[in-house]
């Protein structure tokens, strides 16, 4: 996961049943609970206990005849509450104050409304501008999306090379082309679909190669799909480049903006974008855009701040992000709800060993170049982050004289969750742990998923476990994330976590400081217009900044999202 190669993935597990972990009503009203109503609860479960037990040890005989489904509803029922959150807990927002809508099938995709669980309350709320333009959007897609007559109808005007301008259908579309890593496609698709919002168009992601779209994510939509139809008439589409006459800067600088002809708009905003075609930053889709009714997009990038340069989409913008920081956050809980498969590996591996520590530290690891020769200096930038910021307690010295180990104190414990593709690091840092333990009597054990070797790109297994370290990683209390990794960016901005992030260097060398924190949980992005659409030209500062747009810690020629400062 970075700006040339993408994303870092891993492999798929098989996942028991779905018993133990339920979600909570969605309409569940908070009151407070009596010693009365708990001991109440006890009993309950404890009864219920005792009867699950009863059944499954009778006869075969008592399942025979009559009702047969009646009991095995009733077991999986009551096993069900035995594994549901109770007291305050049960009564968490799933719903996410009006982000998520209810009705979907929760056993079909159970992180959707169980995630709310293991997650802190949300620190960025939606606005009800933005609700309210969700549930627009929902009813865009289930109107014009795949399988209804405006979808036929827009298609087949595809494929006939037919020129759609001004539809009368209502229904314009965004397809984005999916390449690249892991996290370079989720920057992508959750800056696609803030796109797709101020365009008013439908989303179709490329479902890629391998078809894995499926493998990872449930559907967003209510009632419709954001899968592109493997029948989509541009065959060629995956292969489009800039020199394309369909591309956006063909059109601006060659057509005059004229899309007679046309039977869609390339954009093309891959890192290597020329300046011409990042125009479409500071293009008003109401000049000729909207007349296209289908729109192709490339990009490898978090393109949302882009956007914020344009005064067309400012006020829009404003009215549903009024805290400038929480785009990719809120936008991805919406959006971003992983399978079952992936959501078991997640389950699975944060309840055996992360949930029970009183604190929990995450480190993604990304190395570029040879890491034969820059592992031992990441691993003391890394170590020299933590210990600066506190982060990991200090290691006891032993004095050599191999002295009692200290009795067990109540200092608390830490769970280290290690995410990279060589398990080196991992194995180093556990044993430093192991052999002397922390100086101040804190009990710190380290964690590392998986060790997958290489990177591999569009493998469904390898991609299911990387998301699966993603969202582990986002579970965390604090991270420390590699500089230009974009595997990083989405761990700690799904999670709402503003990381320190540690900086690369171009030789051998710990970098001084090692890490800063960073000054706003946002990802950055790497390909803004150095342009200025207000004065209509190229900008001096490369690329421009507002109160509301800094420059990247990591990416001197990057920018993020930030709150404004008081």
């Amino acid at each position: 996961m970075d700006i040339t190669t993408g994303s870092r993935e891993e492999a798929r597990e098989e996942e028991p049943g779905w018993l133990g972990i339920e979600e909570a009503s969605p309409f569940t009203v908070k009151s407070k609970a009596t010693k009365v109503t708990a001991d109440a609860k006890r009993w309950s479960s404890l009864v219920n206990a005792t009867l699950v037990v009863l059944i499954m040890t009778m006869p075969p005989l008592i399942f025979i005849g009559g009702r047969l489904g009646a009991p095995t509803v009733w077991i999986k029922s009551t096993v069900a509450n035995l594994g549901a959150p109770d007291g305050e807990e049960s009564n968490k927002d799933v719903l996410l104050g009006g982000l998520l809508v209810p009705g979907f099938d929760k056993q079909s995709c159970a992180s959707r409304y169980q995630s709310v669980y293991y997650r802190k309350n949300m620190t960025r709320l939606p606005s009800p501008y933005l609700i309210k333009r969700l549930r627009e959007h929902e009813a865009l897609q289930r109107r014009c999306g795949p399988g209804t007559k405006p979808y036929i109808r827009a298609t087949e005007r595809l494929r006939s090379e037919q020129q759609v301008l001004d539809s009368n259908d209502g229904c314009n579309y965004l397809v984005l082309i999916s390449y690249r890593g892991l996290g370079n496609r989720i920057l992508a698709t959750n800056s696609a679909f803030l796109y797709a919002l101020l365009t008013n168009r439908v989303l179709l992601v490329d479902p890629g190669h391998g078809n894995t779209l499926p493998d990872l994510f449930c559907e967003p939509f209510p009632g419709s799909t954001w899968v592109l139809p493997p029948d989509f008439p541009v065959t060629n589409f995956r292969d489009l480049d800039e020199a394309a006459p369909e591309s956006y800067a063909n059109v601006v600088v060659n057509r005059s903006r004229s899309v007679t002809g046309l039977r869609f708009v390339y954009a093309h905003l891959d890192h290597d974008a020329s300046q011409a075609n990042r125009l479409v930053y500071c293009d008003d889709h109401r000049e000729f855009l909207h007349r296209v009714q289908w729109m192709i997009l490339r990009t490898d990038q978090y393109m949302s701040p882009g956007f914020f340069f344009n005064p067309a989409y400012e006020s829009e913008l404003q009215r549903m992000f009024p805290r400038t920081d929480s785009v990719f956050y809120i936008i991805s809980r919406y959006l971003m709800h992983p399978t079952n498969e992936v959501w078991g590996m997640v389950t699975r591996f944060y309840n055996s060993y992360l949930r029970d520590a009183d604190e929990r530290l995450g480190i993604q690891i990304r190395v570029f170049g040879d890491e034969n020769k820059s592992a031992q200096h990441v691993l003391d930038q890394i170590l020299a982050c933590t210990s600066r910021e506190h982060l990991l307690p200090a290691v006891a010295s032993t004095g050599g004289g191999g002295g009692a180990p200290p009795l067990m104190t109540s200092s608390g414990s830490k769970a280290v969750l290690i995410t990279c593709l060589s398990s080196w690091y991992h194995d180093n840092i556990r044993e430093m742990y192991w052999k002397s333990g922390a100086e101040n009597g804190e009990v710190v054990s380290v964690h590392q998923p998986s060790h997958e070797g290489r990177q591999h790109w569009f493998h469904g297994e390898h991609d299911m476990k990387a998301l699966a370290e993603i969202f582990l990683l986002s579970l965390t209390d604090k991270i420390v994330t590699s500089g230009q990794s974009t595997f990083g960016y989405v761990s700690h901005a799904l999670g709402g976590l503003t990381p320190y992030i540690t900086y690369r260097t171009m030789d051998e060398t710990v970098a001084d400081p090692p890490c800063a924190r960073t000054v706003s949980m946002e990802p950055c992005a790497f390909t803004v217009p150095h342009f200025d659409c207000v004065k209509k030209d190229y900008t001096v500062d490369i690329p421009p900044r507002t109160a509301t747009i800094r420059t990247c810690e990591d990416v001197f020629w990057g920018v993020k999202l930030t709150e404004a400062e008081a």
